[in-house]
């Protein structure tokens, strides 16, 4: 791939001038359902955001001001953020349970003047420490941090006093206030790694949410008459930026920890999410006569982790009728890319094909391979560091015939004697192997300082031999890899751990029950 830049498409927008567009447009229709709901039409939601934007100028909060803010997806959460970005504040979205001294120093980073969090969560930080500690949940003490709050939910002892109702400010007046156009203002900040003594948050504007939600939503396929189903913030928005209906499941709930439910839940929706890793036991239900998908069921996101053909491969078998949608991108800009698991399963390069990026996002790559990306869709930046004018992703792509192509990130790269290894360039083309769930490539260090590369396989169908399938995949490895990448072992395990909210492979946590294994002369190693 050369230096030349991939750029087509619209500018900025901003996130809630399409928001005002879409409820004048969309009026009575249905825009959001909560969890048992009530629902709330597209002009009924807009009406609730000005009002509590209103409600909170008035009380006070002034442009620029940041709010800490702990309230879980639901539609007093959407209305309250959407009002505080609306009313010129910014919403940092924290955890409360990341620990005491990383919260602290996220909160002198982000250096808020508000605070706003569930009845539940301020009645349970006053009242029920020592419960949450010896469950091994440090909350912090609200009360103590010196902030004005907000409270979502019915008003709970342990609220402080003077806290503001997110309720009743969203059934304040909605015509005393009308934001104008601001897609440079500051609007929300996301926590994503660091540690407390360097932590790290992407800044996005009204204007890179703007951009990015709205080539989100067409990018999935979102529109009128359509129905999202999901709890994820930034497929929701989208969905109510095209004018569908976005519906949320019950709070917390993960389709792997009940797939039948999960699947009733679906009922009317055209659209769902749902992360790789939780996929399998929903496919296992279905499969099973357990669950049931509705016919109205069009397109299913994945996102968050690799797609990998033998998913895809099974997704296509046990819901046909359903298109699979894999999205590529980060906190940083969201998305750069989106491609049906039929592209993905058509392709037979190397790597992992991402798809044709989207309109007005711009690709290149460094002299090392490393992509970089930027457009209108990009954050301002990270907190308190200098703006942003473009992304350096980790990753190693290529741009091929419009369309970019995965190789690999650049930490997982191996060394093994003189040879670089990039496990993301030959994943794909070993799952796709019949048989073959899920591989991985990991380096286990030796004893004289190098790698020895070890091949990790899970198998498509629980029970088969794992002898059989090494054997299988170790013959058809020549013609599929370099000889000088060939993996040193086989190893055939009934699953590969996974770390983060995103389920991705724990590369590390795989290394390390390698190396406890063959410490133990345990691990099937071949």
């Amino acid at each position: 791939m050369t230096d030349t830049p991939h750029t087509t498409g619209p500018g900025t927008t901003d996130v809630l001038t399409a928001l005002m567009d879409t409820a004048r447009r969309r009026g009575d229709a249905p825009a959001l359902t909560g969890p048992g709901g009530p629902t709330l039409s597209h002009r009924q939601l807009a009406d609730a955001v000005l009002a509590t934007a209103h409600g909170l100028r008035e009380a006070g909060m002034a442009p620029g001001e940041r709010v800490l803010f702990s309230v879980r997806p639901g539609p007093d959460g959407v209305v309250l953020a959407l009002g505080i970005i609306a009313a010129g504040a910014t919403v940092v979205f924290i955890d409360p349970g990341a620990g005491p001294e990383l919260f602290a120093a996220r909160k002198e980073l982000a250096a808020p003047r508000w605070a706003a969090a569930e009845s539940l969560l301020y009645a349970a930080a006053r009242y029920g420490r020592p419960l949450a500690r010896r469950r091994g949940l440090l909350l912090p003490d609200y009360h103590r941090l010196g902030l004005r709050h907000i409270h979502a939910g019915r008003r709970l002892p342990g609220v402080p006093a003077g806290a503001l109702s997110a309720r009743r400010l969203a059934a304040g007046p909605a015509g005393a206030f009308r934001p104008r156009p601001a897609p440079g203002q500051e609007a929300l900040v996301v926590f994503t790694s660091g540690t407390t003594s360097a932590p790290k948050a992407v800044v996005h504007t009204r204007g890179s949410l703007g951009a990015g939600l709205a080539g989100c939503g067409h990018a999935l396929r979102m529109g009128d008459g359509d129905t999202v189903h999901t709890d994820q913030l930034m497929l929701g928005i989208p969905a109510l930026i095209t004018g569908a209906h976005w519906t949320m499941p019950p709070y917390g709930f993960a389709p792997a920890a009940d797939p039948v439910r999960y699947a009733a839940g679906l009922h009317g929706a055209t659209h769902t999410f749902c992360v790789p890793a939780d996929l399998p036991t929903v496919l296992d239900a279905v499969e099973r006569g357990e669950a049931t998908v509705p016919t109205t069921l069009r397109y299913l996101v994945l996102g968050g982790a690799p797609v990998l053909p033998g998913l895809l491969r099974r997704a296509a078998r046990t819901l046909p009728g359903v298109t699979v949608l894999a999205v590529y991108g980060m906190t940083e800009i969201l998305p750069v890319a989106v491609a049906t698991g039929a592209d993905k399963l058509a392709y037979d390069g190397p790597g992992d094909l991402l798809g044709t990026p989207l309109p007005s996002v711009t690709v290149r790559t460094a002299p090392d391979g490393e992509l970089l990306v930027s457009g209108p869709n990009l954050c301002r930046g990270y907190l308190g560091r200098p703006p942003m004018e473009q992304h350096a992703t980790g990753d190693l792509a290529r741009l091929e015939d419009g369309r970019l192509v995965l190789h690999g990130r650049k930490k997982d790269m191996l060394i093994r004697g003189r040879t670089n290894i990039y496990p993301g360039l030959y994943e794909p083309a070993i799952t796709a192997l019949p048989g073959v769930a899920e591989a991985v490539i990991v380096g286990v260090p030796d004893d004289y300082g190098d790698e020895r590369v070890v091949l990790v396989l899970v198998p498509e169908r629980p029970g088969t031999a794992p002898e059989s399938l090494a054997d299988r995949v170790r013959s058809r490895l020549p013609a599929l890899l370099d000889a000088a990448v060939l993996p040193d072992d086989v190893v055939v395990l009934d699953r590969v751990p996974v770390a983060g909210r995103s389920r991705k492979p724990d590369r590390d946590a795989l290394r390390d029950r390698l190396r406890r294994g063959a410490a133990r002369g345990t691990e099937p190693v071949r």
